[in-house]
């Protein structure tokens, strides 16, 4: 192992420890509580625009998830925080509002194949590196239907090794990339043992295992305190998390209590199926009730 090789691997693992450490953030500090809430900025129809803080703080979220912007057939990202004093814009306002950039999300891979599409090391990069100047510690890396493992196991080798890659640069800006893939719990934790970075690990949504009729606390359990990095506490879209026959939120927390986990649970969807679009009373009632699951004590 070589001098660089040694310190992106302590990087990485410093860094994993950090998020570690705050996940399990004692519930008692009123700075921090164990579980925060927070929304997608793009869901809420504000995606990289300043006003998706005060929104935030309208519905009563603690921080927000920010987009890097569409990528579509760009070099890289439509990124407006790489302008200085965009950027500086939306940390003065957080700083003001009392809201968190729980994370940044690089949503064009919903739909771009992480495996094939050329340029990758540019475009995680421009990521990482707003992260670091945001002080940002998670960014999100969907891997989308193009990047399907179950439907695409071909794919692979290429998904691991361009992780494999990308890792130390994650490391060296002290970020964790949270990958989210439609694999189940299981094929998930083999996939980062593969990987075998600290700086890569789990961003679990709810949907993925509840859509495919798996048990959601036995996936949570399967990867694990350490391998989770971030949660989206969301299902498809229909009802509020609140009205949700598919989760029991209050033994979600039992669970990740269980677990020792903590963090963000940020969200993305279960909206009301007859009223979508109306931002503030779906994410106002998904919030409040994720607060009143999840922040009661």
């Amino acid at each position: 192992m070589n001098r660089r090789e040694f310190l992106s691997r302590s990087l990485g693992a410093a860094a994993a420890l950090a998020c570690a450490r705050q996940t399990r953030a004692s519930p008692t500090q009123a700075s921090a509580p164990r579980y925060r809430i927070a929304a997608c900025d793009w869901m809420m129809l504000k995606r990289q625009k300043l006003g998706a803080l005060p929104l935030a703080k309208e519905i009563g979220a603690d921080g927000v998830e920010v987009d890097m912007g569409g990528l579509g057939d760009r070099p890289t990202f439509d990124n407006q925080l790489a302008d200085v004093s965009v950027r500086q814009q939306f940390l003065d306002t957080a700083k003001e509002l009392g809201i968190t950039i729980a994370s940044l999300a690089m949503s064009g891979f919903y739909a771009q194949s992480f495996a094939e599409r050329p340029g990758i090391e540019r475009v995680v990069q421009d990521c990482l590196d707003t992260a670091r100047l945001m002080g940002v510690r998670v960014v999100f890396l969907p891997l989308g239907v193009r990047g399907d493992l179950v439907a695409h196991p071909a794919l692979r080798p290429a998904i691991v090794s361009r992780l494999q890659a990308v890792a130390p640069r994650a490391a060296d800006a002290g970020v964790v990339i949270g990958i989210e893939t439609a694999l189940d719990a299981a094929g998930e934790a083999a996939l980062l043992d593969e990987i075998g970075s600290p700086a890569i690990r789990s961003y679990f949504n709810f949907a993925n295992a509840l859509q495919n009729g798996r048990d959601l606390h036995a996936e949570l359990r399967a990867l694990g305190r350490e391998r989770i990095c971030q949660i989206h506490c969301t299902n498809q879209d229909g009802v509020w998390l609140e009205h949700d026959p598919k989760i029991d939120l209050p033994a979600v927390k039992r669970t990740l209590d269980g677990l020792g986990w903590g963090g963000w649970l940020v969200i993305e969807r279960s909206r009301d199926a007859n009223d979508a679009r109306n931002v503030r009373r779906n994410f106002g009632a998904n919030a409040a009730y994720l607060k009143e699951v999840f922040q009661a004590d």
